[in-house]
C-alpha cells in the first residue's frame, strides 16, 4: 500500500483538519464551566478525547489512498509571488503523529480520572482543561502545512503544558515550570530563526514531499547558509525532543503528576520535538539536500551520544520516574538517529519508533502512577516483592520494559530492527554498535526493577540503584525527589501539614467533592515527612511483605488498570503484526516517497 505516496497526492478541501482543533477549544470552555460538577467535567474530557480521535481516524482511509485533506483559513501575509498561508493539512506524516496523540489521549484521559481522584490532587479542573488543550496543540503541530503554522502550535503546546508541569504550585513545581518554559521557548526562538532563514533563502516555507524546491538550489550555491538554516530548525526542535545537551528540562518536569509525565514523555511534547525534526529532514530540506550539505553526520553523532549517555544516567536513578525520564531522553534520540542516517530503512525505523515508544513509555508511566496511588511507592528500592500485590501492573511494566530494550515480538524490536538495517544501508558500523550497547543498557536499568518486583523480598533486597556514583552529577545521597518525582526545596515543608489534613479528610469520603476548592490555598498535595526511608513516607516495602489484592483485577481502580492493560496490549500487537497496523503502511510509504521525490 505504499504506491499512494509515490504518486502525486490529491489535495482535497475538507473541514476535518480544522474541526479537530475546534473540539478542544469548546471542551476547555465546558470543562471550566463544569468546575463545580466533577463528574460532568470529566465526561466532557472523555467526550473531547473520543471526538478528536474519531475525527482523526475518519481521515485515515483517504490518506492511505493518497488524499491530503486541507482546511484553508486564508492568507496571513502575501506579497509579490510569496505568501504565508494559514492552512491545516492532514498528510501521511502528520497522520502518524495525530493518531498517536489523539488515540493515547483517550487512554490518558480515562487514567487521569482514577489518578487525580485516587490521589486527591488539587486544581483538577485546570488539569483536565490544560490536558485537553495540550493534545489539541499537538494535533495542530501534526496538521500544520508550513513552518509558521507549526511554530504557532508548537508554542501553544509549550504554554498549555506549563500549568501541567507546575501543577501543584509549590516552589519546586514553579521552578521546574520556569525551567521548562526557558528551554522550550528558547527552542521555539531557534525554530523562528530557522523559519526566517528558510523563507529568505527559498521564498517558501510550505512542507513539500522531498523538500522545498528552492532549498536544493540554495544548498548547491550557498551550502553554509543552508547549513545554518537547518541547524536552527533541527536544533530548536531537538530541545523538546530532549537531545543532549538541551535535555535538562525533562527530568525536572517529573515534578508533574504522573498522567502529565505520560503526556510529556509519550504522547505530545517530546514527540512534537521529534516530529519537528522529521518534518525538517523530510519535508523542508529533503533527505537528498540534508545529505548534500553534510548535516546528517553531526545530527547522528548527537543522537548516538544522547542514547548512550542518557542510558548511563538512568542506571543510577533509584526514583522510578527519574529513571523513566532518562530512558525517554535516550529513546527519543532513536527517532532523531533514524532521520539523521538519511536512508529509507532508517527513516522508516525512526518513524516507527514514534508509536512504538509511545505505547511502551506510556505503559511504564501508567504503571508507575498506579504504584504510587495505591501504595505510595516511588522508589525502586521500595519495590521488593511488589508484584505479589500488583501482578497485572507489574506484568504490563515488564512487557513495556522488554519493548524498550528491543526484545523480539514487542513494538520496540520492530523500529530498532529497521534502524539496524538502515545503519547497514548507510554504510556505518557505528549504528549497530550503538543499538546493541543501548539494548544492553536498557536491560541493565530495567531488569533490576523487574527482578526486585517479582523475585525479591524486603529481607534480601539491598535497596540500592544499579550504580550509585554520579556521572558528573550531584551525588544521589544529596538529592531527593518528592513523591511525584520533583525535588524538595531543602526541607521547606511550610504547607505540607495542612495538605495532609485536607487530603486525609477527603480520603474518608466515598465520593469526590469539588477538589478545586483547594484552589483557594497553596497546596502541593504530597506528603514530605521524613519517615523510614527518608523518602517522604512510612517504611517501604513492608517488613512482612506485600498483601495480595482483594481479587482478580482489583489491584487498582478500573480507570487506571484498563488504560495500562490496553497500552501493554498495543505493545504486543505492534510487535507481533506490525504490518497489520495502519502506522506501518503510512510510514513505509513516507520513507520510500521521501527519497523517490528527492531523486
Amino acid at each position: 500500500m505504499t504506491e499512494f505516496l509515490l504518486a502525486s497526492a490529491t489535495t482535497v478541501p475538507d473541514v476535518r483538519p480544522g474541526a479537530v482543533l475546534f473540539v478542544p477549544i469548546v471542551a476547555v470552555a465546558l470543562i471550566f464551566l463544569s468546575r463545580n460538577r466533577p463528574n460532568v467535567r470529566e465526561v466532557w474530557s472523555i467526550l473531547a478525547a473520543l471526538s478528536m480521535f474519531a475525527i482523526v481516524a475518519s481521515m485515515v482511509p483517504g490518506v492511505l489512498e493518497g488524499t491530503v485533506y486541507e482546511t484553508n483559513f486564508g492568507t496571513l501575509v502575501g506579497w509579490d509571488d510569496s505568501a504565508i498561508d494559514l492552512v491545516l493539512r492532514a498528510d501521511a506524516l502528520g497522520m502518524v503523529f495525530a493518531l498517536v496523540s489523539s488515540g493515547l489521549y483517550v487512554l490518558t484521559a480515562l487514567y487521569s480520572i482514577g489518578y487525580m481522584r485516587g490521589h486527591h490532587e488539587p486544581f483538577q479542573t485546570r488539569f483536565f482543561a490544560m490536558l485537553c488543550a495540550s493534545v489539541g496543540a499537538a494535533l495542530g503541530v501534526a496538521f500544520a502545512s508550513n513552518i509558521f503554522v507549526l511554530l504557532v502550535f508548537y508554542e501553544v503546546l509549550t504554554l498549555a503544558t506549563y500549568p501541567l508541569v507546575a501543577h501543584d504550585e509549590s516552589r519546586e513545581a514553579r521552578v521546574s515550570g520556569y525551567k521548562y518554559l526557558a528551554y522550550a521557548l528558547s527552542g521555539g526562538l531557534a525554530v523562528f530563526g530557522g523559519m526566517v532563514a528558510v523563507f529568505w533563502l527559498a521564498g517558501d516555507m510550505t512542507f513539500t514531499r522531498g523538500g522545498i524546491e528552492g532549498l536544493a538550489t540554495v544548498a548547491s550555491e550557498d551550502p553554509w547558509a543552508a547549513r545554518g538554516a537547518f541547524a536552527l530548525l533541527a536544533g530548536g526542535f531537538m530541545v523538546k525532543a530532549g537531545v543532549m545537551p538541551v535535555h535538562a528540562w525533562l527530568p525536572s518536569a517529573m515534578v508533574a503528576p504522573t498522567p502529565v509525565s505520560g503526556l510529556l514523555h509519550a504522547v505530545a511534547v517530546v514527540k512534537a520535538g521529534a516530529f519537528g525534526v522529521a518534518r525538517t529532514v523530510i519535508d523542508v530540506f529533503g533527505p537528498g539536500t540534508v545529505q548534500e550539505i553534510g548535516m546528517g553526520v553531526p545530527l547522528a553523532i548527537l543522537a548516538g551520544a544522547t542514547i548512550i549517555i542518557a542510558s548511563l544516567f538512568a542506571l543510577r536513578q533509584d526514583n522510578l520516574k527519574a529513571r523513566l525520564a532518562y530512558s525517554t531522553i535516550a529513546q527519543l534520540s532513536y527517532i532523531v538517529l533514524g532521520m539523521a542516517l538519511l536512508a529509507p530503512e532508517a527513516l522508516m525505523g525512526g518513524l516507527l519508533h514514534i508509536p512504538a515508544h509511545a505505547f511502551a513509555k506510556l505503559t511504564l508511566f501508567l504503571c508507575a502512577g498506579a504504584l504510587y496511588v495505591q501504595l505510595e511507592v516511588k522508589y525502586i528500592s521500595e519495590m521488593p516483592g511488589i508484584a505479589r500485590r500488583m501482578p497485572v501492573t507489574m506484568s504490563a511494566f515488564t512487557l513495556a520494559s522488554f519493548s524498550m530494550a528491543g526484545i523480539p515480538i514487542l513494538a520496540g524490536f520492530v523500529s530498532k530492527w529497521h534502524l539496524l538495517w538502515g545503519g547497514a544501508e548507510a554504510g556505518t558500523l557505528l549504528v549497530p554498535a550503538v543499538l546493541i550497547a543501548s539494548g544492553a543498557l536498557n536491560v541493565a536499568y530495567f531488569w533490576p526493577i523487574i527482578f526486585t518486583a517479582f523475585f525479591e523480598t524486603a529481607r534480601d533486597h539491598g535497596g540500592k540503584p544499579v550504580l550509585e556514583h554520579p556521572f558528573g552529577g550531584v551525588p544521589e545521597a544529596s538529592r531527593e525527589y518528592r513523591s511525584d518525582g520533583g525535588v524538595p526545596d531543602g526541607g521547606d515543608d511550610h504547607d505540607h501539614d495542612e495538605d495532609e489534613d485536607h487530603h486525609g479528610a477527603d480520603a474518608e469520603e466515598d465520593h469526590v467533592e469539588d477538589v478545586d476548592d483547594y484552589d483557594d490555598g497553596d497546596h502541593d498535595g504530597h506528603d514530605t515527612d521524613d519517615h523510614g526511608h527518608g523518602h517522604g513516607h512510612v517504611e517501604l516495602p513492608p517488613s512482612d511483605g506485600w498483601d495480595r489484592p482483594g481479587g482478580r483485577l482489583r489491584e487498582t481502580t478500573a480507570f487506571m488498570l484498563v488504560p495500562l492493560m490496553t497500552t501493554a496490549t498495543l505493545v504486543v500487537l505492534f510487535g507481533i503484526a506490525p504490518d497489520s497496523m495502519v502506522f506501518f503502511d503510512l510510514i513505509e510509504g513516507i520513507a520510500e516517497a521521501a527519497w523517490e521525490v528527492g531523486d
